[in-house]
C-alpha cells in the first residue's frame, strides 16, 4: 500500500485516507487542537522517535537509543488522527430508545448509554474493517460514559482515533507485551494492512490502557476454536477464575441466574444443542446488560444500563451489541433480540429508519433464530483501570469457553 505525508501534521498515512485526513484538520471544532499539535511536532527535538515509512509500505516507529515505549506513546499521542463519522444530533441511541418505547409489543429493552455508529466506507475499509469499526464504537461509549477510561484511552486525547491510528496503538500494545502470540500471528506489524481482526486484538488494545477487557467463547462441541485465535487459553468444563458478570453467569452451569428463568433447562429440553447454546448466549447478554437488577417483567419499556456495549464476533464478520430486548410471550417464555450496530450498515440509513419509525427492526434486531454460526465470541469491558501486577496479568489473554 502507498503512503503519503499529511502536509499539516506530517503524519504518514495510507494514500486512500489522505484527502479525508487533511479535511479533518480544517473543521472548525478541531482546527485549534490540530494547529497546536502541529506546533508541538515542529518543536519536537530530533532525539525523540519519528514516524517514517519503511520499505514495502509499513510505517514503523524508528528504533534508536532511548526509544522507549513511553516515548512512542507520546509520539503516537501527538500524531494520531481523529476518525470522522456521521454525527447524529441528539445521538443515535436516543433515536433507538424512542423507537423501542413506541413499540406495541409487551417487552423490556436494556440499552447501553451513548454509542456512536462507525460505518465501513466503500472506498477504504469495506470487507475488512468491521473489527476496527467495532473498536471505534466501543471507544465512543467508553470516552463518553466512563471518566476513568477517557483519561487513559489513546493517551487521554478525548476522541476516537482513525483506523490507521488504532493500528499503531495495537502495534504498541504488542510491543509492550500484550497478547504476544497474537502479535506473532501478524509478525508484529499491522499498520497500513487490511488484515481482519477480532476480539483478541480488541482486548489487547484496551488492556494496554489498563481496561479490563474479557473474552467469552460460545462454541459447539464438535467445532474447534477458530484458527484466528489459536493462542487463547480457554476453560471449557469449569471456570478456573471468575472475573465478572459474564463469567459468573457461565460458572453457574445453568441458565437460572435470574429467578424468573428457573425452569430454563426444562423449557429447552425439546430444542437442539446448538439452539440451547445460542439461547444461552442471548440469556447471557440479558444478564450482562441487566446486572441482575432488571426484571424481565418490568413495567419500564426501556431501561438504560451502565454496561459498555459488547464486541460480537463470528466467522466472517463482527458487530457491536448495544443492548438487548426481552419480549414477554403469552406462554410465559421470553423471546430475546440482540440490539446491534453493524458497521456494514450506513449511518444515514439508520437515522432515516429511526426518524420514520419504519424498517429499523431489520437493521437492529437479531433473534436467536438468526444465530447460525457454530461459534461466537464476545468481548466485554469491566469497570475500573488495572495497575501494577494486575496490568501485567492482563498481558496474557484467556477466554472462557462454553460448549454446547
Amino acid at each position: 500500500m502507498d503512503f503519503s505525508t499529511c502536509p499539516i501534521c506530517n503524519f504518514s498515512i495510507p494514500s486512500p485516507e489522505l484527502e479525508r485526513h487533511v479535511d479533518e484538520h480544517f473543521s472548525d471544532e478541531d482546527y485549534a487542537r490540530d494547529f497546536e499539535f502541529a506546533q508541538q511536532i515542529a518543536r519536537t527535538p530530533p532525539t525523540l522517535p519519528r514516524i517514517n515509512s519503511s520499505f514495502g509500505g509499513d510505517a514503523r516507529i524508528t528504533e534508536g537509543v532511548g526509544n522507549t515505549c513511553d516515548e512512542k506513546h507520546a509520539s503516537l499521542f501527538r500524531s494520531q488522527s481523529k476518525e470522522s463519522f456521521y454525527k447524529v444530533e441528539g445521538g443515535l441511541m436516543t433515536m433507538l430508545r424512542k423507537c423501542l418505547e413506541l413499540e406495541s409489543e409487551n417487552s423490556t429493552s436494556i440499552l447501553s448509554g451513548h454509542v456512536d455508529h462507525f460505518q465501513s466506507t466503500d472506498s477504504w475499509d469495506a470487507g475488512w474493517g468491521c473489527g476496527w469499526r467495532n473498536i471505534q464504537m466501543l471507544s465512543s461509549h467508553l470516552i463518553a460514559q466512563r471518566k476513568e477510561a477517557r483519561e487513559v484511552l489513546y493517551g487521554g486525547c478525548g476522541f476516537v482515533p482513525s483506523i490507521g491510528s488504532l493500528q499503531r496503538w495495537l502495534e504498541l500494545a504488542w510491543e509492550k507485551g500484550f497478547d504476544t502470540p497474537g502479535a506473532d500471528d501478524f509478525d508484529q506489524k499491522i499498520y497500513g494492512k487490511r488484515n481482519w481482526i477480532g476480539t483478541t486484538e480488541c482486548a489487547a488494545i484496551l488492556r494496554s490502557f489498563g481496561l479490563r477487557a474479557r473474552i467469552v467463547d460460545f462454541s459447539s462441541r464438535d467445532f474447534e476454536l477458530a484458527s484466528s485465535a489459536p493462542h487463547l487459553g480457554s476453560d471449557t468444563a469449569k471456570l478456573s477464575q471468575v472475573y465478572g458478570p459474564m463469567d459468573t453467569f457461565l460458572s453457574t452451569g445453568k441458565l437460572d441466574l435470574l429467578p424468573t428463568v428457573s425452569s430454563a433447562n426444562q423449557r429447552h429440553s425439546s430444542i437442539s444443542s446448538k439452539d440451547k447454546g445460542h439461547q444461552m448466549l442471548t440469556e447471557c447478554g440479558w444478564n450482562y446488560f441487566s446486572g441482575n437488577n432488571v426484571s424481565k417483567s418490568s413495567d419500564r419499556r426501556v431501561v438504560l444500563s451502565e454496561k459498555a456495549p459488547l464486541y460480537f464476533q463470528h466467522d466472517g464478520h463482527s458487530r457491536t451489541i448495544v443492548g438487548i430486548q426481552a419480549k414477554h410471550q403469552k406462554n410465559g417464555k421470553q423471546q430475546y433480540n440482540l440490539l446491534i450496530f453493524d458497521p456494514a450498515e450506513k449511518t444515514g440509513a439508520l437515522v432515516r429508519s429511526f426518524r420514520e419509525n419504519v424498517g429499523w427492526q431489520k437493521l437492529i434486531k437479531r433473534g436467536v433464530h438468526t444465530l447460525k454460526k457454530p461459534q461466537y465470541q464476545l468481548c466485554f469491558i469491566e469497570p475500573g483501570i488495572a495497575h501494577g501486577e494486575e496490568l501485567e496479568e492482563l498481558k496474557i489473554l484467556h477466554s472462557t469457553r462454553h460448549e454446547f
